[in-house]
């Protein structure tokens, strides 16, 4: 008997230790640094307002409890070393790194400031954690592993634009676009496509890249996911090239068609990290988790802008369609 009362005393304790440690957690000011290759951007604003949306239905909101400090890169890639060490030297509870060359930065800053990944496109292979399941260190967070997607995306080009035989693939110095070209070119060519890489380093030789598609005769183009993203729809534009994007916030601008992972849940689920690491909880324990949903986004303005009809069947599989 003695022994049960002493056992669910000490559970007690337990439990209410968690309990105070819970309300410290909520009552004290946390601070969250920001890092983003890009630069701050309306089409972006919907993947931010739902992770401070999931933070405030936690408890956590700015002005009262939170302050988060936001750095943007400007499409500079060469600039988040600068701007990741800046942000350490203020000493931020946690880091959200946005995309794996500002998850990279945040890295090489810092090895015992807690990083939460909003996403990364290959966590483990980057060498960002050891593991899905153990990252072991102090990066966790969300992936988006897009090896499947590639393949799934284009064959979706295909169906939208029979006739194109030759696709651009417009690419930064993200560290993985080289893989995601090599993924997407061997999809390509079990549809008969031929593929050309073209390069752009920064947001500067964009106008360059277009003018080497149109050189090579490219009949569309796939755009891999990156920050430049209002400078890249107004050239498709302009070039009359048709593109299909690796995210949704591209086709929201006016671009043509997207198929990627929908981020609002991703950003959704980092601030479930935030929060695990705001309460006690070790990076190097959290495993990291990965999308699921996909969604396949058409832009019937763009479409009929550039003479290009969208099959029945094509339309009636869109999550999202823009009139």
């Amino acid at each position: 008997m003695l022994r049960r009362t002493f056992v669910v005393a000490i559970g007690c304790t337990v439990v209410s230790c968690a309990r105070i440690a819970l309300a410290k957690s909520k009552t004290r000011i946390w601070r969250i640094g920001h890092i983003y290759p890009g630069k701050q951007e309306p089409a972006d604003s919907v993947y931010w307002d739902a992770f401070r949306d999931e933070l405030r239905q936690l408890g956590y909101a700015e002005g009262r409890n939170l302050v988060i400090d936001y750095h943007y890169a400007g499409g500079k890639i060469d600039r988040l070393s600068v701007l990741a060490s800046e942000l350490v030297a203020k000493r931020p509870d946690i880091i959200v790194a946005v995309t794996t060359p500002a998850i990279a930065a945040a890295q090489r800053a810092t090895s015992t400031i807690p990083i939460v990944m909003s996403p990364s496109t290959d966590p483990v292979g980057s060498g960002f954690v050891k593991s899905i399941a153990q990252p072991g260190g102090n990066i966790t967070g969300v992936a988006n592993m897009m090896g499947d997607a590639l393949g799934k995306a284009i064959e979706l080009l295909h169906t939208a634009l029979p006739s194109a035989k030759r696709v651009a693939v417009l690419m930064s110095r993200n560290p993985t676009h080289p893989h995601q070209y090599e993924l997407l070119d061997a999809a390509a060519k079990r549809l008969d496509i031929a593929t050309t890489p073209v390069v752009a380093p920064t947001p500067d030789d964009l106008e360059q890249a277009f003018r080497t598609m149109k050189g090579e005769n490219c009949d569309a183009l796939f755009v891999l996911a990156d920050v430049t993203r209002s400078e890249i729809v107004p050239l498709a534009a302009q070039s009359a090239i048709p593109a299909i994007y690796q995210a949704s916030a591209y086709v929201e601008l006016g671009g043509l068609a997207s198929y990627a992972a929908d981020l609002k849940p991703v950003f959704r689920r980092a601030a479930h990290y935030v929060i695990k690491i705001f309460e006690g909880a070790d990076p190097a324990g959290l495993p990291v988790e990965q999308p699921v949903t996909f969604e396949l986004v058409l832009n019937l303005k763009t479409a009929i802008a550039l003479g290009i009809m969208f099959p029945d069947s094509l339309i009636a599989r869109a999550d999202k369609v823009i009139e």
